[in-house]
């Protein structure tokens, strides 16, 4: 009785059948643990860390970079070295190349240390979006050539026939421009519009007479971009502006992958806001070729974190704009604008294709 008192009262309760059960797991329990506690009285104590330095007569003895430079054959690559194949022959072939994510392939690339939330967002919610929203249903079956006919016919000139080597040759760029714009491609899952990297570039006239003014808009580059700024030079001679050609005057950089992101991050959460009247960006910019473009005035460029932050540092007055050009996947400025409105860049004026 006085050992069952010192029993729990809950554990008093349980029946006698349950406490014996519970008493021969106990006693398995225990049976464990003493095994394995006479399995790590057999462990070595001594540690390898501990183990005396060799002496000069056995470092003598002991050189296996002697042993490795005296062997006259090399040891055979299959056993001891790998080298991932160099052209991929097909999901059937028996030697498959390891995945990108593996330290030891050829495309290995470290990373991502970090997912933007933009980037994430774009994964997660717009990519899908965009998809859906410009999705042009075609049934199977359909033939299309008469309608890329059209517009290849449109864009092309043609000749007149006066020559007889007019005949079979191919047709004519326009007039007034070098280069063809870019045909726009239906939005599938194969060409959803992406950022793929912005420019950001400033121009300092005032350099060529002060180069503390290039000193200035090259940290300010640095310090919201995070890579290190090229000098650009001048083209041609401005007599005006007091410009001759090859002189330094200005400051670019361009940023590619999650940094891209990270600084239309900024701006569409950051700097837009706290501009005074702004009313977004013009409807017109673009290049025809899915690339659009704004600007920063001087006194918005202090309203970035980056320079926020250490504002006494950049001379006020010597403090550059910068223009920010948006390089994407997409092949018009119709999906740019589409892929930015997405992001929350909004649009104002007319809206050009």
């Amino acid at each position: 009785m006085a050992a069952l008192r010192e029993v729990s009262r809950s554990a008093r309760s349980l029946p006698l059948s349950q406490i014996r059960h519970s008493y021969q797991l106990c006693q398995r329990r225990c049976a464990a643990t003493q095994a394995a506690e006479a399995v790590l009285q057999d462990l070595e104590t001594d540690s390898t860390l501990g183990a005396p330095e060799l002496s000069p007569e056995e470092k003598k003895i002991f050189r296996p970079w002697k042993r490795a430079a005296d062997r006259k054959y090399t040891l055979p690559s299959s056993r001891y070295q790998y080298h991932p194949p160099k052209y991929n022959r097909g999901p059937l072939h028996p030697i498959q190349s390891p995945p990108s994510s593996d330290p030891i392939a050829r495309d290995f690339v470290p990373g991502p240390f970090n997912l933007p939330r933009l980037r994430q967002t774009y994964q997660s919610t717009v990519a899908s979006d965009l998809m859906t929203l410009a999705y042009n249903h075609k049934p199977p079956g359909e033939s299309h050539e008469h309608e890329q006919h059209e517009e290849t016919t449109d864009r092309l000139r043609g000749w007149d026939g006066s020559s007889p080597y007019h005949k079979n040759r191919q047709k004519r760029a326009p007039r007034g421009s070098p280069v063809l714009k870019l045909v726009e491609r239906d939005i599938t899952f194969r060409n959803i519009p992406e950022i793929k990297e912005i420019t950001i570039a400033t121009f300092v006239p005032e350099a060529i007479k002060e180069q503390d003014y290039l000193l200035v808009a090259r940290t300010m580059l640095l310090a919201i971009t995070g890579t290190t700024p090229e000098i650009t030079k001048t083209k041609s001679n401005i007599a005006q502006w007091g410009l001759k050609e090859g002189e330094r005057a200005g400051v670019k950089t361009t940023i590619y992958g999650n940094a891209a992101y990270e600084f239309l991050d900024r701006c569409i959460h950051i700097v837009f806001p706290r501009i005074k009247d702004w009313k977004g960006i013009k409807g017109t910019t673009g290049d025809g070729s899915g690339n659009l473009a704004w600007g920063f005035q001087p006194s918005e460029m202090a309203i970035f974190p980056e320079i926020e932050v250490n504002y006494a540092m950049y001379p006020s007055k010597m403090l550059p704009g910068c223009r920010v050009f948006v390089k994407t996947t997409a092949t018009s400025d119709r999906q740019a604008r589409l892929l930015l409105q997405a992001l929350g860049i909004p649009f104002y004026g007319e809206l050009r294709n």
